[in-house]
């Protein structure tokens, strides 16, 4: 199936855009970790010191960049195109990672990388087409029909139980409660960008959307999902190896994106059972790389990967414990503060 000619501009935004957030990652990794030495409180535990520091605020920006670019994405390609894609700014981040923080990108790593290129290949080639979209009137009807409706409620519902009941218990224990929330309103948000960016493309166009209420209510819901998500992951980030953040994060975001523009825009209806099949099989070529990414790169430094006596811990355990975090702030703890800003390096991974 041939791309359209809108469906090729938001895949090239996207690509783009991969390549800005990628390298934000490592940015605001050191920023947040160059604040918590200064301050003395994690991000993780309710520091806000890393607003202060402005390598935070670079990765900030050159995040900034890469979402606009992903945000306009939204306007010319369908979410299940779109959405998947962001794999590969986990490739830029290994690959800049491997080059420049000097983190060695294990053999089973880069199969890791061949497998999302693969997997995006196939999404790509298989993507529905761009529904022709007159009016935000259009979107607005989309979005209140009741089976949306239900999933925004169910979104709301558990966000509300994992703030404020599991947040407070075990928030900091287990990774799944801030990637959770992240998840949640996250794919609200892209719902909620995808809409304001249509709207904002007719209004180029000549058609004015601005006149619309709901223009203005999709802008705020929009505005509400990005600050939680980037309050609730700078505290996963703050709290957790991102080997085990980042994978996670992104499994639960994406499906949930897919799973809400399915319901609200309707984006499998009119392809064939066998071309769903090869999207969702595309999706799951890209799931497997990232993890398996992200795992090796965990596991390439601990002692049991490298063949020393030491076991590393379960899966299970690490996204219980942190992955390791413990360990990491201990040696930063017996390192002098001189030493310490020479030596740290970034973890991305």
């Amino acid at each position: 199936m041939g791309l359209s000619k809108e469906n090729m501009k938001g895949l090239i935004l996207a690509l783009v855009s991969s390549g800005f957030i990628g390298a934000s990652f490592i940015i605001k990794k050191q920023g947040l970790r160059r604040a918590a030495a200064v301050s003395g409180v994690r991000a993780g535990v309710g520091g806000y010191y890393y607003l202060l520091e402005p390598l935070w605020w670079v990765g900030m920006i050159t995040m900034i960049v890469g979402e606009v670019e992903n945000f306009v994405a939204y306007a010319f390609a369908p979410a299940v195109l779109v959405t998947p894609l962001g794999a590969l700014s986990i490739i830029v981040s290994a690959v800049l990672a491997d080059i420049i923080l000097k983190e060695k990108l294990h053999n089973l790593g880069i199969l890791g990388c061949v497998m999302c290129i693969a997997g995006s290949i196939i999404i790509v080639i298989h993507a529905p087409k761009e529904q022709s979209i007159k009016s935000v009137l259009e979107i607005w009807n989309m979005a209140t029909q009741p089976a949306f409706l239900a999933y925004v409620g169910s979104v709301i519902v558990l966000v509300f139980i994992l703030v404020f009941h599991f947040a407070p218990r075990c928030g900091h224990t287990n990774v799944l409660v801030f990637t959770g929330i992240c998840s949640l309103m996250g794919s609200l948000s892209v719902m909620s960008v995808k809409a304001l960016g249509t709207s904002l493309k007719l209004t180029f166009e000549g058609k004015n959307q601005l006149i619309y209420p709901e223009t203005w209510f999709f802008m705020l819901v929009v505005a509400i999902c990005v600050i939680m998500q980037m309050n609730y992951l700078n505290k996963a980030l703050d709290t957790f190896n991102t080997a085990i953040v980042s994978p996670i994060y992104y499994v639960m975001f994406t499906t949930l994106t897919i799973v809400a523009s399915v319901i609200m825009f309707k984006d499998w209806d009119g392809q064939s059972g066998g071309t769903i099949v090869s999207e969702i099989c595309g999706f799951i070529v890209v799931l497997s790389g990232t993890i398996m990414l992200h795992v090796t790169k965990d596991y390439e430094r601990s002692p049991s990967f490298r063949g020393s006596a030491p076991s590393s811990p379960s899966l299970s355990a690490r996204l219980y414990t942190g992955n390791g975090d413990l360990l990491l702030k201990q040696d930063e703890e017996n390192v002098s503060p001189e030493g310490n800003m020479c030596s740290r390096r970034q973890e991305l991974y």
